[in-house]
């Protein structure tokens, strides 16, 4: 039989779901006062002692509860994986340890960010999945990997991340964006013609000297975009936010920018002839140089 008493000894032996521990009432109370250990070992409550090894059980995991004591001794808590911070949590909640379930919390939003930026595959994956008859990235984490000089073309990247990818030179002739996650991309020098990029969120990325031939960007985030030089030609802007984009020396000719948001951008020396920029608001834009024969600008604020 168990004997119950008010607790008194500094030291307290505790069984937890068969695991032995030792530790001390400051321990057990002054880290995290209202929780269930604190009030358990205040002196205010009897305690169920052990009567041979005046152990205190409790029927709960005991695996985890040495994160538990490390926490309440020193404020700390182990980097673990996903299934193993919920099980901690668990028992932090069982325990009511507040400012532990936070801390959790905390590190399982973290790690969720971390894992969320790394890339699900590597170049050389991308290379073996080349080389099959049809492929898509669809949804597919590729954030930061370097696919330059390779030919993507007629690739289905649709909704995939793309965050600081490199696709430097590549040829990606008729490859499909749309609605991907593309910001701080590199696009340089790559051949885009016919591509889809409706609803792509390119902010920031490095278009310079690609070829945009007749790619559509209809809804999509070009701000703060470097397109110096890009090749524009008949390429479907309608809605494209383009603010603070740097156009220098593009070629846009025949391209259709009805409601693009253009303030701040650059588009000096750009060729804009019998480009579509019927009611576009060009105030703030830069058109020092730029060639604008032909061009329907009906309506457009200068």
């Amino acid at each position: 039989m168990g004997s119950s008493t008010p607790w008194s000894p500094s030291r307290v032996l505790l069984d937890i779901g068969g695991k032995k521990y030792s530790t001390t009432i400051d321990t057990l109370t002054q880290r995290e006062p209202e929780s269930m250990l604190a009030a358990m070992f205040s002196g205010r409550h009897t305690v169920s002692q052990d009567p041979e090894t005046g152990m205190v059980f409790v029927d709960r995991d005991g695996k985890y509860f040495r994160h538990i004591l490390n926490w309440l001794r020193d404020g700390v808590i182990p980097t673990l994986g996903d299934s193993e911070y919920q099980e901690l949590l668990r028992e932090a909640e069982y325990y009511q340890l507040i400012g532990l379930v936070e801390h959790i919390n905390i590190c399982m939003s973290k790690k969720k960010d971390e894992d969320s930026s790394l890339a699900e595959l590597t170049r050389k994956d991308i290379i073996k999945c080349v080389q099959s008859d049809k492929i898509r990235f669809r949804g597919v984490n590729l954030s930061g990997l370097n696919l330059s000089k390779l030919d993507l073309s007629f690739v289905d990247f649709t909704y995939a991340y793309l965050q600081k990818t490199s696709f430097l030179s590549a040829n990606l002739q008729k490859a499909k964006f749309g609605d991907v996650e593309a910001d701080s991309s590199i696009f340089q020098d790559a051949i885009l013609r016919e591509c889809e990029f409706t609803g792509a969120n390119l902010h920031g990325a490095i278009l310079d000297r690609a070829n945009l031939q007749s790619a559509n960007l209809q809804d999509a985030c070009l701000i703060d975009c470097s397109l110096c030089e890009a090749d524009l030609r008949s390429a479907h802007l309608q809605n494209a936010k383009l603010t603070g984009a740097n156009l220098s020396g593009a070629n846009l000719e025949g391209a259709n920018l009805k409601g693009a948001k253009l303030s701040g951008a650059n588009l000096e020396f750009a060729n804009l002839q019998r480009a579509y920029l019927r009611e576009v608001d060009l105030r703030d834009t830069k058109l020092l140089g730029a060639k604008l024969g032909g061009a329907n600008l009906l309506g457009a604020i200068r």
